[in-house]
């Protein structure tokens, strides 16, 4: 198995024990201040994410700055609406509606980058999104909050990879992980101030691991991508669901019906099949195109997988 398929599925389970470790606080802390904490003691690990050629003192310095912005806001709504699903609804639940990402990303790269998605994406992103209503069920059983608050987060958080796809090439790394820590901490801080609970040091104990988790989680996707092809590392965060179901039955009492687990099947197959349809047409793509230029033929573009 290749190196960056295992960091793929090492950074999204921790990713899931980190949420898992959140849903325990429920209840003990706010929204806010769980943000607010958690991404101040992510900032520990950054030092580990800088790349060689790139400075402190240029973290600040942007390229495109009411892009960062707009996307590090949009990041930080995200996170918190998924931080308020996680902590009020069932965790294969919350999973499952935040899965929605891939379609909102993909209307969004239709609509704002103007490319093409071909229809055998549309199809598994079709089938995705009805294994998200059998988990859910509208129309069966009561939503709450939790729900919406699971959507907003996925269709926020297509809007900030619509940026990130715009802005990746001529940002930083680092000014990237910096500028969603620097709105988390402003926003984050500010809101809670009204709410404030003072905390015990077990409670402060675990939000200093996860902060310190998603840290290191963040920094082995990057790892991964840059030694893995990403058509590859896509299928990896749909570990994430096992986790849900598992770490849910474990600890908080929850547990899909039968019905429930057909939906998440559907869901984790459909999203899979998605991005190894994407990794198989650049491939193809990549072969035509050396045919077509062992010929003497103009070349098209070739584009890489949406995640």
């Amino acid at each position: 198995m290749p190196i960056g398929v295992l960091l793929g599925l090492l950074s999204f389970s921790i990713y899931a024990v980190g949420d898992a470790i959140t849903k325990g606080l429920a209840g003990q802390v706010g929204v806010f201040q769980i943000q607010f904490f958690v991404n101040l003691f992510a900032l520990l690990p950054i030092v580990f994410a800088k790349g060689e050629a790139e400075r402190w003192r240029d973290t600040f310095r942007l390229a495109n700055p009411l892009l960062m912005h707009a996307r590090a806001l949009l990041y930080t709504v995200a996170t918190l609406c998924f931080t308020f699903a996680v902590t009020t609804i069932p965790f294969a639940e919350t999973y499952s509606l935040a899965f929605l990402a891939p379609l909102f990303l993909a209307l969004l790269a239709v609509i704002v980058l103007r490319e093409q998605v071909v229809a055998a994406r549309w199809i598994f992103i079709a089938l995705s999104f009805v294994g998200v209503l059998i988990v859910v069920r509208p129309g069966f059983r009561e939503l709450g909050a939790g729900h919406l608050a699971a959507v907003m987060c996925a269709l926020l958080a297509a809007a900030a990879n619509t940026i990130l796809r715009i802005v990746s090439t001529s940002e930083k790394q680092i000014s990237i992980i910096a500028m969603n820590g620097a709105y988390q901490l402003v926003v984050c801080g500010a809101l809670m101030l009204p709410g404030f609970t003072a905390m015990d040091g077990w409670q402060l104990g675990r939000l200093a691991i996860i902060g310190i988790m998603g840290g290191f989680a963040q920094i082995l996707i990057i790892r991964a991508v840059a030694r893995t092809p990403a058509s590859h590392i896509g299928p990896t965060q749909y570990v994430q669901i096992l986790w849900a179901v598992a770490l849910g039955a474990l600890f908080f009492n929850e547990t899909p019906d039968l019905v429930g687990y057909l939906g998440l099947a559907l869901l984790v197959a459909a999203g899979i099949s998605t991005v190894f349809s994407d990794g198989a047409q650049a491939r193809i793509l990549g072969r035509w195109s050396e045919f077509r230029a062992r010929r003497g033929e103009p070349q098209p573009p070739i584009e890489g997988p949406d995640l």
